[in-house]
């Protein structure tokens, strides 16, 4: 994990030039996929694009309603989907966003929904499982081999009596080469670690690409046939979903007298104050979340993903939203003496949910944790994307083009500022008789700022 930002600014003068890795990747589009295969391959991030079939990770097709949107009931236009398995998880994972653009459904829970795909790994799952069994292995020949050294330090004569007990002269049968001493077979035991390393390293170079012929594998295997997703409406051509980190410059500490006695609120429970907040004046036009968002993104201006596992959401503004995941902290009272220089910082807000806000997963009752949010440039991208279409319309996909502007009027738009997605912590794979299965399709909770 990146040190965090925010804490690591420096005013020295040697430091101004340098930029700070943060732990946020950040998604850009990175052209056209034109080859057939990358877009049956649900390892291929991608930004708009027809749902196919092939590049849902459960065996079966999920049903078309997945993508409705939940106020018109209308199939929505796939936004992103992105490859994203666990760490030393055995399931090949990736996430699907769908939106709504029907001015009427703009501003509406349900216009936006994303849904969380698993499809268990057999190859990758069997070398995870021998790579614990080795790591275990590897950790008891080290606890021997210290066991024995601890024991020749606690007992000097230890290494003569233990030669041979029947000998008071310690030599026994070590003088003919029959009995190794415990240093040669400790020795002997980092040797044979060593050759674990080394194989361990091998094989790691083979995982991704046995996770690469496992996915040509079930591609091969798997028929281009007819499904509702082939006629639903769809972004095109779709264009690549790169991942590069998030860079920021850092910033001058505020200076302060070297005399002064500084009160500043410590966080509570080793939570993240990175993105901490300062209180904001009500008097203020300006809304400062939104000027913090926007000098965020501005370093990187392409961005259209930040992702960042059991990370910290960026707030696009001061609404409902933001007031629930990052409340107003308890107030302490103003001291009753003030000494000279006395300087007590403002309070900060911290990303701390409050209570019903992240609704629990509905299959395994764990906590929901941020993952990734959807950024405005996104629309942008789509809405270039949409407007290069030259595509002819078919006589069902134009009726369906009709009744759709006849519910919410004829100009189509995403008017959403960022969305939030939160998924199972646990990335649970179990069915409603609590079992686990092999391959999981579930919605995962999003929370949308309005522009």
């Amino acid at each position: 994990m990146a040190p965090s930002v925010e804490e690591d600014w420096s005013d020295s003068d040697e430091e101004l030039g340098s930029e700070v890795e943060t732990s946020v990747l950040l998604g850009i589009p990175d052209g056209p996929i034109t080859s057939v295969n990358e877009l049956a391959d649900a390892a291929v991030s991608r930004i708009g694009g027809h749902s196919v079939r092939v590049a849902f990770l459960p065996a079966n097709e999920p049903p078309i309603s997945s993508s409705q949107c939940k106020i018109c009931s209308f199939p929505m236009e796939l936004l992103v989907q992105m490859w994203c398995p666990f760490e030393n998880s055995p399931m090949d994972r990736a996430l699907y966003v769908w939106g709504c653009a029907n001015p009427g459904c703009q501003r509406k829970n349900g216009s936006v929904r994303a849904w969380r795909g698993l499809r268990f790994n057999e190859k990758y799952a069997a070398e995870l499982e021998a790579k614990t069994a080795r790591k275990r292995a590897q950790e008891e020949t080290k606890r021997q081999a210290e066991q024995v050294k601890q024991a020749s330090k606690t007992n000097p004569f230890s290494l003569q009596m233990s030669s041979n007990p029947n000998n008071p002269f310690g030599l026994g049968t070590q003088i003919f080469g029959d009995s190794p001493s415990p240093v040669s077979g400790a020795n002997s035991s980092i040797n044979d670690m060593e050759k674990d390393y080394s194989s361990e390293d091998e094989e790691s170079e083979t995982e991704s690409t046995t996770s690469e012929q496992s996915l040509l594998t079930a591609m091969t295997n798997t028929t281009l046939s007819e499904s509702a997703w082939t006629a639903a409406p769809a972004y095109s051509p779709p264009l690549y979903l790169s991942t590069t980190s998030e860079y920021l410059p850092p910033q001058p500490k505020p200076k302060i007298p070297s005399s002064a006695a500084v009160s500043e609120p410590a966080a509570e429970g080793g939570k993240d104050i990175s993105w901490a907040f300062e209180p904001y004046e009500n008097s203020l036009e300006v809304d400062q979340v939104f000027e913090r968002f926007t000098k965020r993104v501005g370093y990187e201006g392409e961005q259209c993903i930040r992702y960042e596992l059991h990370g910290t959401p960026l707030p696009f503004s001061s609404d409902k939203v933001f007031e629930s995941l990052f409340p107003i902290p308890s107030s302490d009272p103003l001291p009753v003496t003030k000494p000279d220089f006395k300087v007590v910082l403002p309070q900060k807000r911290t990303y701390s949910p409050t209570s019903g806000m992240l609704l629990p997963c509905p299959s395994c009752k764990g906590k929901r944790i941020f993952e990734c949010q959807l950024m405005p440039n996104l629309i942008n991208i789509l809405r270039d994307v949409e407007g290069k279409t030259t595509k002819k319309l078919t006589d069902e996909e134009r009726r369906a083009a009709v009744q759709k502007n006849m519910k919410g009027g004829f100009e189509k738009g995403m008017e959403w500022g960022t969305c939030m997605i939160f998924s199972c912590e646990n990335d649970c794979r179990i069915d409603l008789d609590g079992k686990e299965v092999k391959d999981v399709w579930r919605e995962e909770l999003v929370l949308v700022q309005w522009d």
